[in-house]
C-alpha cells in the first residue's frame, strides 16, 4: 500500500525533525528547573527568556507579554474565568460557532449567573461586526470570538471587531488556534489577548502559549509559584517551550511561501472533487484561510465515506478532533444551518506546508471512488 495521505491537519500536525531534535535535545541539556539560582537553574532560566524573545518577536510584541500554557484550552479559560472571576454578572459576546473550549466555558459561565450573549453564524460561517455591534450593552465586558473557524476555516473580520471593541473599551479575546500557519497577521490594537497551540503548527502537543496585553488584568485560574508573570503557576515544561519557539520562527519564516501553496493545492483539490462528483458545496461562504475544505456531499453517510477513505489510506475527519468521537452531527455546521442529513454527510479536509499535489490527487481519487460506491449501491 501507497503511502497514507493526511489531510486533517486542523486536528493535529506532525512534530518536524528539526522540533523532535530541539526537543530531545533540551531535555538532556536544559533539565534545570529556570526559578533556580544555581548554573543549570540559571541557564535553563535563559533559555526559557531566549524562548519568549523570540516568540515576541514573531508576533510583534513585548516578551512580558507572552505566557506559556499547557494548551490553547487552558489559555482560553485562564483568561476567560480569570478575567470574568472580576466581573460575575457581567455581559459577554460569543457565538455559537466557536470551538467547544470557549463555547462550553462560555455556557458552564452561563450557568453560574454570567450574561452570555451567543450571536448566531449563519451560512456565512462567521460572525458579522455588524452583530457584534448590536449586541454590544452598557454592561458588556468581554467579547470573545475565534479568528478562523477550525471546522470550515472561515475567517472572522477580527479587525473591524477589534476596532469595535477598542471605540467601546471593551477586552477582546481571540481564539487564533485555527490561524497561526495558515494566513499572515497582525494582532490588532483593539485585541486584547490571542491563544494559540503549538501542535497545530508542527510543535510538539501539550504546550501553547497566550499573548496578553499588559492593561489586562487577569486572576490566575491555576495559582501556586510565581511562574509566567503569576499568570500560570508551575514549573516551566522548557524543552517543550524551546521546541515551540523553534516552530513558531520557522512558521513565520516561510509564511507567505506556505499559504500560496496551501491556497493553490486546496483550490486544486477541490476543482477535480467539484469536476468528477456531483451533488457537493463548500460549507461556509465567507473567505476562508488557506488550508481548509469543508464539503458537504450530498446524500452521503459521511461516517462511511470517512471509514472508506481510512481504509484507503487517506485521512481527514467529520469536524474537530474534540468532538468527532461523537456520532452527532457537528455543532458548528448545525448552528451554521445544515440540515441533520447534511451536516452528517460532510467532511473536513485540511492541509499542512507539507502536503504534496501527489498526495491531493490521491485523496481526489479516493474520495470519488468512495462516493461512486454509495451512490451507485
Amino acid at each position: 500500500m501507497s503511502a497514507r495521505v493526511y489531510l486533517d491537519n486542523n486536528a493535529t500536525t506532525a512534530l518536524e525533525e528539526a522540533t523532535l531534535e530541539l526537543l530531545s535535545t533540551a531535555s538532556r541539556t536544559y533539565f534545570g528547573n529556570p526559578s533556580s539560582v544555581h548554573r543549570s537553574g540559571q541557564e535553563a532560566k535563559a533559555q526559557l527568556l531566549k524562548a519568549r524573545e523570540m516568540i515576541a518577536s514573531a508576533l510583534g510584541v513585548s516578551p512580558q507579554e507572552i505566557v506559556f500554557t499547557a494548551t490553547a484550552t487552558e489559555a482560553l479559560n485562564i483568561v476567560l474565568r480569570g478575567y470574568l472571576s472580576q466581573h460575575p454578572r457581567g455581559h459577554v459576546i460569543t457565538s455559537n460557532l466557536e470551538h467547544a473550549a470557549v463555547f462550553q466555558t462560555l455556557t458552564a459561565l452561563q450557568a453560574a449567573g454570567q450574561d452570555v450573549t451567543f450571536l448566531q453564524g449563519g451560512m456565512y460561517g462567521a460572525v458579522e461586526p455588524e452583530a457584534v455591534a448590536k449586541a454590544i450593552q452598557s454592561t458588556t465586558k468581554l467579547i470573545c470570538l475565534m479568528a478562523v473557524n477550525n471546522e470550515t476555516g472561515v475567517m472572522t473580520d477580527i479587525e473591524a471587531i477589534a476596532a469595535l471593541a477598542q471605540s467601546h473599551n471593551i477586552p477582546f479575546v481571540v481564539d487564533a488556534v485555527a490561524l497561526f500557519g495558515k494566513e499572515c497577521f497582525q494582532i490588532p490594537a483593539g485585541v486584547s489577548a490571542i491563544c494559540f497551540s503549538g501542535h497545530k503548527f508542527h510543535a510538539p502537543k501539550g504546550i501553547g502559549f497566550m499573548w496578553v496585553r499588559k492593561t489586562l488584568k487577569l486572576q490566575p485560574l491555576i495559582t501556586g509559584g510565581d511562574q509566567e508573570g503569576g499568570r500560570r503557576a508551575g514549573t516551566e515544561n522548557l524543552p517543550a517551550i524551546l521546541a515551540l519557539a523553534e516552530a513558531v520562527r520557522r512558521t513565520k519564516e516561510c509564511l507567505q511561501e506556505t499559504a500560496t501553496k496551501m491556497r493553490a493545492l486546496r483550490d486544486a483539490f477541490e476543482a477535480h472533487i467539484f469536476e468528477r462528483c456531483r451533488g457537493v458545496s463548500i460549507n461556509g461562504q465567507g473567505p476562508r484561510v488557506s488550508n481548509t475544505s469543508n464539503l458537504c456531499f450530498e446524500g452521503i453517510d459521511g461516517e462511511a465515506l470517512l471509514m472508506y477513505l481510512d481504509m484507503q489510506g487517506v485521512e481527514a475527519s467529520l469536524g474537530s478532533a474534540c468532538a468527532s468521537g461523537a456520532l452527532e452531527p457537528s455543532r458548528i455546521l448545525r448552528n451554521m444551518g445544515l440540515s441533520h442529513k447534511d451536516a452528517l454527510a460532510s467532511l473536513r479536509f485540511s492541509l499542512s506546508r507539507y502536503t504534496t499535489q501527489e498526495e491531493i490527487v490521491r485523496a481526489v481519487d479516493v474520495i470519488v471512488q468512495g462516493v461512486n460506491l454509495q451512490r451507485n449501491k
